[in-house]
C-alpha cells in the first residue's frame, strides 16, 4: 500500500476534529438554553398534573415561551435527578427566568391549585383583564379577546353583540389553576346571570318597560358618578328626568370612558367636545353601551331611580353631590364648589 499523502492526511485529521467536536458542540449549545433565559414577557400560570413526565411538561413551558428548547431541558432534568422532584399543582413563572431557574422553581412546593380574584364595582373591561393578569391567571390581551365575543357564550340572558362590558359582576371569585381566560369571563357571567338576571329581573324580558340593557347602561354611568351609597338612586333619577325630557345627559363620566387610555382628573371644555358616540354632551340618550361594569348597589338605583324634580348636579370634593332643579341654581352650586376647591 502507498502512504497516505499529506493533503489527504490532514484532510482526514479534519473530519476527525469536527466528529470529536461535534458532541462538544452540541452540548454546549444544550446548555446554552438551560442557562439563559427565554426573554422576557409577564408572568404565566403552569399548572403541572399528577403523572406528568418531564418531557410533557418541558413541551408545555416550550409551547407557552418560557424555556428555549425542551428537550434540552428535560435531559438536564434526568442528568440533574431533578425531574423526579417537579411537584404537581401551580407554578408562577416567567420567561426571564432561566431554564435551571425553571427547573428549580418546579421543584419547590407548588402553589395552592386555585386563587381568589377580586374585582370592585366600576371596573371597566379593560381594568378587569389588567387585574387577572396582575394576579396570574392569563393574559389581559387574552381576557379582552374573550370579552369581545359575547356570542361564544351561553347564558340565559340576552347579551350584546360587540363587547361584554357591563356585565362581567364585579365580586370575588375562587379561580382555578390552570383555566383559560374564556372560562374566568363565564363564571362572572354566571354571577350576573344568578344576581342580575334571576333575582332582581326575575328572568323577565325587561323592568318596569325597560330592557335589561338600557338598566345596565344607565347604572354604569350611575356607578361612574356616584361615590356615596345614599346619592346612587337620586343620581338614576336625576339621569331619567333629562332623558325623560329630550336632555342631553352630559355626564362627565362617559367623556372619560370616550377618552380611554387619556382619562383626566378633570375635564376641560376642549375635552367636551371629543366626537364619540359615548360623548353625552353632544349626543342625546345613553349611550351605545355601559361604561363600566356596575355592582348591584347601582343596578339596584338604575332599576328604581328615586323620584326627584333635579335636573343637574355637581360633585363636592368628598364625593357627595349638590343636586338642583334649574342652571341657575346648578351654576350657584357649581361655583361654590369651586370656592371650596381653591
Amino acid at each position: 500500500m502507498t502512504e497516505d499523502s499529506p493533503p489527504r492526511r490532514r484532510t482526514w485529521l479534519r473530519a476527525l476534529l469536527v466528529l470529536l467536536c461535534l458532541p462538544v458542540l452540541i452540548a454546549a449549545g444544550a446548555v446554552w438554553t438551560v442557562v439563559t433565559p427565554a426573554g422576557s414577557g409577564p408572568r404565566r400560570v403552569v399548572t403541572v398534573r399528577e403523572g406528568q413526565s418531564a418531557w410533557e411538561v418541558t413541551a408545555m413551558l416550550e409551547d407557552m415561551g418560557l424555556v428555549r428548547n425542551a428537550t434540552a431541558l428535560a435531559a438536564a432534568g434526568y442528568l440533574t435527578g431533578k425531574w423526579r422532584r417537579i411537584q404537581a399543582g401551580r407554578h408562577e413563572l416567567d420567561s426571564g427566568m432561566t431554564g435551571m431557574e425553571i427547573l428549580d422553581a418546579l421543584c419547590r412546593s407548588a402553589q395552592s391549585a386555585w386563587r381568589w380574584l377580586t374585582i370592585p364595582e366600576g371596573y371597566t373591561l379593560w381594568q378587569i383583564a389588567q387585574e387577572v393578569e396582575d394576579k396570574g391567571l392569563a393574559a389581559a390581551d387574552d381576557f379582552l379577546n374573550a370579552s369581545r365575543h359575547p356570542q361564544a357564550f351561553e347564558v340565559g340572558f340576552p347579551l350584546p353583540n360587540d363587547s361584554l362590558e357591563g356585565y362581567l359582576f364585579p365580586d370575588t371569585y375562587r379561580v382555578q389553576g390552570g383555566e383559560a381566560a374564556e372560562d374566568i369571563v363565564a363564571q362572572m357571567l354566571r354571577r350576573f346571570d344568578q344576581v342580575v338576571w334571576q333575582e332582581l329581573f326575575e328572568g323577565g324580558a325587561d323592568y318596569g318597560g325597560r330592557r335589561l340593557t338600557e338598566v345596565i347602561i344607565l347604572a354604569s354611568l350611575v356607578e361612574a358618578e356616584a361615590q356615596r351609597e345614599d346619592d346612587r338612586a337620586i343620581i338614576a333619577g336625576v339621569l331619567m328626568n333629562r332623558l325623560e325630557r329630550g336632555r342631553r345627559l352630559e355626564c362627565d363620566a362617559t367623556v372619560q370612558y370616550a377618552l380611554g387610555d387619556n382619562r383626566k382628573e378633570r375635564l376641560s371644555y376642549e375635552d367636551l367636545q371629543i366626537e364619540s358616540e359615548y360623548n353625552t354632551y353632544l349626543h342625546e340618550g345613553l349611550p351605545p353601551g355601559p361604561i363600566c361594569n356596575p355592582g348591584e348597589a347601582s343596578i339596584r338605583a338604575a332599576m328604581e331611580p328615586a323620584e326627584v324634580p333635579y335636573l343637574y348636579y355637581v360633585a363636592r370634593s368628598d364625593g357627595s353631590h349638590i343636586f338642583s332643579r334649574t342652571f341657575a341654581e346648578h351654576q350657584a352650586a357649581t361655583a361654590r364648589v369651586r370656592r371650596h376647591r381653591r
